[in-house]
C-alpha cells in the first residue's frame, strides 16, 4: 500500500495540515498510518477521494458533523444529503436576501410604491386547533392565537408540555398590550426578537440546562401592514397565495430525514430565529402547525385542503386519518379587508 506524508497527502487533497490533524481527532479521516515513535502521520492514496470530498464540502460551507454524516452513505444518498444541504443553504440565503433588501429600503427611504394600488386596510381572521394525535399518552404542543399574534410550539422530552407553554407564554405580551411597544418596522423585528429569546431563557430554566427538555417555536406577529414572523425548530408556516402553497420557514433539522433539530429553544442556548417580514395581500391564507401535521399529511393534500377553504379542524381531521403518530397543532389565518 503506497503511503504518502502529511505534507504531501495535504498538497495533493487541498487540505492543509492543520487540517488533516483535526479531521483525525475528530474521526472524521483517519490516516492509514502514524508512527509509533514519532507520532507522524501517513495517508493512502486510496484516501484522497474521500480528503477531497471533505475539502469540497468545507468549500460549500457545510458544518463538520454534517460532512461526518455525508461521508458515511454510499454515493446516492450522499449526493441526496448534499442537494438538501444546499436548499437550505439557499433557502436561508433568500430569507437574508429579503431582509437586506428591506432594511436598505427603510433606511434610504428609497422603497418604491409607485405604480401600486393604494394600500386597503386589511385584518386578520384565524382560527385554531391543537390534538394529542393517536398514539402519544400526552399533548406537548402549546398554540396561542390572539388578535395580532399566532404561535405554535411543539414541546418534547420530560418537562415538553411547560416548555411549549412557557415560550408562548413568554411572546403574549406582544398581543396583550394595548399598543405594540415598537418604533417602525424595525422595530416589530427586534421586539419579536427579544420576545423569543426571552421564551428560550424561560424553557432554559425548565430545563436545567439540560438537552432533554426544549420546544420548537413558530410565531406571526401583525403590526397593522405587515406580518412579522420568527421561526425556530421544525414547525412550520405556510402561505397560500393564488392557489400556490408556499414554505415560508426552513426545518432547523440535522439532515432532512432525522428528527434531530440543529435549533430549538431549551439546552443552555441562546437561541437564534430566523426572522423575516411578510408583505401580505387580501386573500392570502397562512398556516402555523407543529410537524405532526407535516409528518403525516403531504404538502400537497394541505395545499388542497387550504384552496378549499378548509380549516384547522379539517387539517387535524387529516392527521388522524393518516394515523396522527405526534401531537397535531395548526392555526390558519386570513387576511381579509377590514369591515370597520
Amino acid at each position: 500500500m503506497e503511503l504518502l506524508t502529511i505534507g504531501a497527502f495535504a498538497r495533493v487533497s487541498r487540505l492543509s495540515p492543520k487540517a488533516l490533524r483535526l479531521y483525525d481527532e475528530l474521526a472524521l479521516l483517519r490516516p492509514a498510518r502514524v508512527d509509533p515513535g514519532t507520532g507522524y502521520r501517513y495517508y493512502a492514496v486510496g484516501q484522497l477521494g474521500r480528503a477531497r470530498l471533505v475539502a469540497w464540502l468545507r468549500r460549500l460551507g457545510m458544518p463538520l458533523a454534517e460532512i461526518r454524516a455525508v461521508c458515511a452513505l454510499e454515493p446516492g444518498e450522499a449526493a441526496r444529503e448534499i442537494g438538501a444541504y444546499w436548499a437550505r443553504v439557499e433557502a436561508e440565503t433568500a430569507m437574508r436576501r429579503d431582509l437586506a433588501a428591506f432594511l436598505v429600503d427603510q433606511l434610504t427611504g428609497t422603497l418604491d410604491t409607485s405604480g401600486r394600488e393604494p394600500m386597503m386596510m386589511l385584518e386578520l381572521k384565524h382560527s385554531a386547533r391543537t390534538d394529542r394525535g393517536l398514539v402519544r399518552p400526552a399533548n406537548q404542543d402549546a398554540l396561542y392565537a390572539g388578535r395580532r399574534l399566532l404561535a405554535v410550539a411543539d414541546g418534547f422530552g420530560p418537562a415538553g408540555l411547560a416548555a411549549s407553554g412557557a415560550a408562548v407564554a413568554a411572546l403574549r405580551y406582544l398581543d396583550e398590550a394595548e399598543t405594540l411597544p415598537l418604533d417602525g418596522e424595525l422595530g416589530v423585528l427586534g421586539a419579536l426578537e427579544d420576545a423569543v429569546r426571552a421564551a428560550g431563557a424561560a424553557v432554559a430554566d425548565l430545563a436545567g440546562g439540560t438537552k432533554e427538555d426544549g420546544t420548537t417555536l413558530t410565531a406571526l406577529l401583525w403590526t397593522g401592514s405587515r406580518l412579522a414572523l420568527a421561526h425556530i425548530g421544525d414547525s412550520r408556516a405556510y402561505l397560500l397565495r393564488g392557489g400556490e402553497l408556499y414554505r415560508i420557514t426552513q426545518d432547523h433539522r440535522v439532515s432532512p430525514q432525522e428528527l434531530l433539530l440543529s435549533k430549538a429553544l431549551g439546552g443552555g442556548v441562546d437561541p437564534v430565529p430566523d426572522l423575516r417580514l411578510q408583505e401580505p395581500l387580501e386573500g392570502d391564507r397562512y398556516l402555523l402547525c407543529s410537524d405532526g401535521l407535516t409528518e403525516a399529511v403531504p404538502d400537497a393534500r394541505i395545499r388542497e385542503l387550504l384552496v378549499a377553504g378548509s380549516g384547522p379542524r379539517e387539517l387535524v381531521a387529516a392527521a388522524l386519518a393518516a394515523g396522527a403518530p405526534d401531537n397535531v397543532t395548526c392555526v390558519v389565518a386570513d387576511m381579509a379587508v377590514a369591515t370597520g
